[in-house]
């Protein structure tokens, strides 16, 4: 008997049947169902009784092993034909009322005392078990009647039956009717099944060894390896003590109805493990999330989001640092973000409500074009998580996935045009680098008016002002000579001194400080620009990640949570 209650088998059977409805064939779902209902039927009734059906075709003897292991006359051989149309019950101890209901079983004989349908029974020659064993011994009807309703009440006796002896006959053990028909479904369940070759008593030693060797190969071909094989003789007795001894072990103990259950739902969820097919490895669900947001993002025209937003960094940032005089040319160029309809003011301009769900961009994407790559992105994605399972699975996870592909490109277009693309304030080094450029600019003014202050005296030819002068150190034979120092020789070694002007210097040196900034600040502004880009493609990615999950990962998540709940629940019911 397995570790796992037979209650928590049941339940588990019964959870995965709900998770696996519409998913697996119906019959085999009827079938579990059919299986979880008899368990709990049968756990309702008496655990004290254990009950064993004699089953076999006609001519087999059933009715006569049952005599003989009941050691008084409680069924009467067909004598023309040797046939058993009802079912006929045994009863040791008493209480089996409610399970014979259940059983449907009419015709009851207690052993020990008269039958109220039956005439008088001979004197009991010998009785296999105490009267209180609990033990239920069923003659079924043949299998193979030509009579339909005996064969459909055989077949349900058989199905609910704690334990299940095979009576056959050194003609027909090799029929397959009863090896295909009957054995070989019940595969896995050889602890419940025993097979009987009666008869025996026509056979030499010799016939009898051979043919059980055969018979338990057939047996074990049928799935039932390990099914008890043995040979009786309802007639001289022979083997009957080794049965009768194997019905009171299996009734003094009491576990043939927990095992046959165990049993049944064990095999009915195998196969629904089966239906289910073999889990994908997790690394694949990851890898194929990753792939199905790179592909919307390609859809979704991402890559040309984040371009226009490095290029309309770089733009801000000569706006911004860039030499005062030569701005202006830059602007003249469009923004790229405003192209695309992204900036934060283009935005509330057409959503002036505050409803995202308005705002749209203006990427140049065919809504066509953008359809068909997300169709195949998600059955990309689709294939790879599904990969392993049943069909049935693959195409309802298929069908929940496609089920949101019209409405991805205006997801995902809404998602790029709610993206916070821009930089959520504009670098301090911006304002100070603009600062320093218009003081330069103001220090280039002062100089030009100095000069043409200069200028407008030697024009009216009036005595110029005193005008400060630079001196630079310069370079002699002697070595550097540095402004302020004693003369020697002619004065600097006959080197004049290199003087400049402070108006003239003013001039020049802005213009030359003012493009060395700039042309500095454009390297930084190209680099604050790549980082700017980064950051909102990580955004955008999370935006499209965001449209993946809701309109794909999450259905295909539910039907692959479903798969795993399913196949979860068989496997434990089939431990």
């Amino acid at each position: 008997m397995s570790r796992l209650d037979l209650g928590d088998r049941t339940t588990a059977l019964e959870t995965a049947v709900r998770a696996a409805e519409g998913r697996i064939e119906p019959a085999l779902l009827d079938e579990a169902r059919a299986v979880a209902m008899r368990a709990r039927e049968r756990g309702g009734l008496s655990a004290e009784h254990t009950v064993v059906a004699l089953a076999g075709a006609t001519g087999s003897g059933k009715s006569s092993v049952l005599n003989a292991v009941a050691g008084v006359a409680v069924a009467q051989p067909g004598v023309r034909r040797p046939t058993t149309s009802h079912p006929m019950a045994a009863v040791w101890g008493a209480g089996a009322d409610p399970l014979l209901d259940w059983l449907e079983v009419g015709r009851r004989h207690q052993v020990g005392a008269p039958s109220l349908d039956e005439t008088p029974a001979p004197p009991r020659r010998r009785t296999p078990v105490g009267d209180n064993s609990g033990l239920v011994l069923l003659d079924l009807p043949d299998h193979d009647s030509i009579v339909t309703e005996h064969r459909m009440r055989a077949e349900r006796l058989v199905q609910r039956a704690d334990l299940l002896v095979w009576v056959v006959d050194p003609q027909k053990y090799a029929d397959a009717a009863l090896h295909e028909g009957f054995l070989r479904p019940l595969a896995g369940r050889a602890e419940v099944v025993v097979v009987a070759l009666n008869q025996a008593d026509r056979l030499t030693p010799d016939e009898t060894s051979a043919m059980l060797a055969d018979l338990g190969r057939l047996v074990a071909q049928d799935g039932l390896e390990g099914a008890r094989v043995l040979a009786v003789s309802a007639k001289t007795g022979q083997g009957m003590d080794e049965l009768r001894g194997l019905l009171a072990k299996a009734a003094a103990r009491r576990e043939a109805a927990t095992a046959r259950l165990a049993a049944d739902e064990r095999a009915v969820a195998q196969k629904i493990v089966d239906e289910c097919g073999t889990p994908p490895p997790s690394r694949q669900g990851n890898q194929a999330k990753g792939d199905l947001v790179t592909a919307l993002e390609a859809a979704a025209g991402v890559a040309t989001v984040v371009d226009a937003v490095r290029a309309s960094a770089r733009r801000d940032a000569r706006a911004a640092t860039g030499w005062p005089l030569t701005r202006w040319v830059g602007r003249l160029r469009r923004d790229p973000l405003r192209r695309l309809g992204l900036r934060t003011a283009d935005r509330e301009h057409r959503a002036p409500s505050g409803r995202d769900d308005l705002v749209r961009t203006s990427l140049p994407t065919a809504r066509p074009a953008v359809r068909s790559a997300a169709a195949s992105a998600v059955r990309r994605y689709v294939e790879e998580v599904t990969r392993g399972a049943a069909d049935p699975w693959v195409l309802a996870a298929r069908s929940r996935g496609q089920a949101g592909i019209d409405k991805l490109p205006d997801a995902l277009d809404q998602a790029v045009a709610t993206t916070r693309v821009e930089a959520s304030r504009r670098p301090v080094w911006w304002s100070l680098v603009n600062t320093a450029q218009w003081t330069l600019i103001a220090v280039v003014a002062a100089g030009l008016l100095w000069l043409l202050g200069l200028f407008g005296f030697a024009y009216l030819q009036l005595p110029p002002p005193p005008t400060p002068v630079l001196t630079l150190p310069t370079w002699s034979g002697e070595g550097i000579v540095f402004p302020g120092a004693p003369e020697s020789g002619d004065g600097l070694g006959g080197v004049d001194p290199f003087r400049i002007p402070w108006p003239t210097l003013m001039v020049l040196g802005g213009l030359a400080l003012g493009l060395l900034l700039a042309l500095v600040c454009r390297v930084f502004g190209t680099l604050g620009a790549r980082r700017r880009a980064m950051g909102a493609r990580r955004r955008l990615r999370q935006s499209v990640g965001v449209v993946a999950d809701e309109l794909v990962r999450t259905p295909v998540g539910d039907e692959l949570a479903r798969l795993a709940s399913c196949r979860t629940a068989a496997t434990v019911a089939a431990s």
